[in-house]
């Protein structure tokens, strides 16, 4: 067993990268979960909008690489590999050529900042199949730790949100209601690892580097039982409470998504957009991290420390 990590696997949730690819990948998400047909040609139907492309995969991708220069520079050259939760590359596919290129030990790094059953065990689940599966040869992981604090997160997230703001005319901007977001879950779930908290700390962090005081955590993306309590406010709901009391202009920051994706393209972009061209009120989207230099410094940041710590 080598003395160190000597690679860096990144997780992600995966998405198709074809109209071929759309039940394939949803068939894959559910495993067998009962979802009503309607409701799964619905989500059938949004993917074909945009042509049955996510982009995680390929943004993913290059977070990948950036992350691997950064590392380079710091004089910590280790490779980066992919692996997708519920598509390709499968996490077994990335753990079988790591064993293939001799690497026993790997620094897993999540990419969901906010810690939940859904965005950090169900990884640890899915590494550990995986490793069962490959057999003896498959690397170990150590992961790293939470970094929804992190003040190099923070900046990046901050910098994203700077820039939607300068979108809008100068005489609005400062009356702006800046809404955060985070996928919704289910309030058991949340309550059970602190999700909603880590989403709250991270929309304070980033209001408070813009020295904004006007600003609501909301949520998006519900996908449950609507027997079951989710996370709230709803972002659409929002967005008529904001315009009830006043607002012109929202600016909307996906605070719980490090890259574009279809939770964002449709959720946001589309859905959200539409709901507020309705209501008059002007929308403008900030990015997600993707590759800002801030975030990839992040990453090797997170990846050397880990390293630091389990390092023999």
């Amino acid at each position: 067993m080598a003395s160190a990590p000597d690679s860096v696997l990144l997780l992600a949730f995966g998405g198709p990268t074809s109209r071929d690819e759309i039940r394939p990948f949803l068939d894959n998400v559910l495993r067998g979960r009962p979802m009503p047909q309607e409701r799964y040609e619905e989500v059938v139907s949004r993917y074909e909008m945009f042509g049955g492309v996510s982009p995680l995969t390929r943004l993913t991708i290059r977070q990948a690489e950036g992350l691997r220069d950064v590392l380079a520079r710091d004089g910590h050259p280790l490779p980066v590999y992919v692996g997708m939760r519920h598509w390709k590359p499968s996490i077994r596919e990335a753990l079988s050529t790591m064993a293939g290129q001799d690497h026993e030990w790997g620094v897993g790094l999540i990419l969901g900042a906010h810690p939940s059953a859904a965005s950090r065990d169900a990884y640890f689940d899915a590494v550990q199949t995986a490793q069962d599966e490959v057999g003896p040869a498959a690397p170990r992981i150590d992961y790293t730790g939470d970094w929804f604090d992190h003040p190099l997160f923070i900046e990046a997230l901050a910098d994203r949100v700077r820039d939607a703001l300068a979108a809008l005319p100068d005489d609005r901007r400062g009356a702006a209601s800046l809404l955060f977001t985070g996928h919704s879950l289910p309030v058991k779930m949340s309550e059970a690892s602190g999700y909603a908290a880590s989403l709250q700390c991270t929309a304070g962090l980033v209001a408070g580097a813009l020295g904004i005081d006007n600003w609501s955590l909301v949520w998006q993306s519900r996908s449950g039982s609507p027997r079951e309590p989710w996370l709230e406010p709803d972002i659409v709901d929002e967005l008529g409470a904001q315009q009830q009391h006043g607002a012109r202009d929202v600016v909307v920051a996906p605070i719980g998504f490090v890259c574009d994706h279809f939770e964002v393209l449709y959720d946001l972009d589309t859905a959200a957009r539409a709901a507020a061209g309705k209501l008059g009120l002007g929308f403008q989207r900030a990015g997600t991290v993707g590759d800002h230099p801030a975030f990839l410094r992040m990453l090797a940041a997170v990846v050397q420390e880990t390293i630091r710590q389990v390092a023999t």
